[in-house]
């Protein structure tokens, strides 16, 4: 009996002396691998307390009672609505914001102006502004504390040298939302100085030098030629330092605890005092949900408005 055999294509067989390569994993999968731990963590801390936020809202939760609570519907965002302690914290947040977000533009622009005309030193002026703002709040809230502290403190001993009496900078009302923003500029001012620092170095040298030829001073550069190409960073430091002042919170709590007289509770005060104070969970988590829906708004309507603008100066 004969056998057939069968036969196999030869496998294929590398030249000699040069090793087998192995396929390359595909970029999708080499970047699902880096951005996963990011991913996790992001689901984890933020949109997962975000939704369960959201879900709290519409039950009467309580710190000392276990699981949701009754179904409440949307009675908590009623009574949200209609507090006058709601509203008048908000107010508080809103006027902290005008306080910071004006002075930090134009400080912020004015002193990246100034240190684009130094040719030398110009690396020590970046650090000595920027550095304020890596710190963590709480040290600039326990420093500017102790630089208010009446009678005592560096600011109270500077206005008496010039023999005026020093208010109380924290504990008088019509003073104390002042004091934390004048704090929370100096802190914060060298972020947007960076941003301002950065679009100033893109604007071409002919620029300066055509504005220069036509006759242009250097205040009339700065009106006329300057400012209207840092329209988009303007645009932006105003949303950031917007969005920024109205989620105040750190400042305030260590610096005042929202005192004296409530003067000085901002939003997030309220929400903290009513969630973790007064165990009322479910209304500060409806209360919290309408303030994101403002800052929300607020940024889309920003955005929107940016947006044509800049459509109504293209040719």
């Amino acid at each position: 009996m004969s056998t057939v055999e069968t036969t196999r294509p030869p496998a294929a067989v590398s030249p000699p002396g040069r090793p087998v390569t192995k396929r390359p994993p595909s970029p999708t999968r080499s970047g699902w691998l880096f951005t996963a731990p990011f991913v996790v963590l992001y689901l984890a801390f933020l949109i997962g307390p975000a939704l369960y936020n959201l879900v709290v809202s519409f039950f009467d939760t309580s710190l000392v009672r276990p699981g949701l609570g009754a179904f409440a519907g949307l009675d908590n965002y009623g009574d949200v609505l209609t507090d006058a302690e709601f509203w008048r914290t908000f107010g508080h947040t809103v006027w902290f914001t005008v306080l910071t977000t004006v002075p930090l533009v134009v400080i912020s622009l004015a002193l990246a102006l100034l240190v684009q005309n130094f040719s030398r030193g110009r690396w020590f002026l970046r650090l000595a502004f920027f550095a304020p703002y890596v710190l963590p709040s709480a040290v600039i809230a326990i420093v500017w504390r102790y630089i208010y502290q009446d009678e005592m403190g560096g600011l109270a001993a500077l206005v008496g040298w010039f023999g005026i009496t020093p208010p109380s900078f924290l504990g008088d009302p019509a003073w104390a939302m002042a004091s934390i923003a004048l704090a929370t500029v100096w802190w914060t001012v060298g972020f947007n100085f960076v941003l301002y620092l950065a679009a100033l170095q893109e604007i071409p040298q002919e620029v300066h030098e055509a504005s220069a030829l036509d006759g242009a001073g250097p205040w009339q550069r700065i009106r006329y030629v300057i400012v209207p190409l840092l329209g988009r960073t303007t645009a932006l430091v105003l949303l950031l330092q917007a969005i920024a002042s109205l989620k105040v919170f750190d400042q305030i709590f260590i610096m005042t605890g929202g005192g004296p007289d409530g003067s000085t509770r901002a939003s997030l005060n309220y929400i903290y005092d009513t969630g973790f104070t007064d165990y009322r969970v479910g209304y500060a988590s409806a209360a919290a949900v309408l303030f994101f829906l403002f800052v929300l708004a607020v940024s889309l309507v920003w955005a929107r408005v940016n947006r044509r603008a800049e459509d109504g100066n293209r040719p």
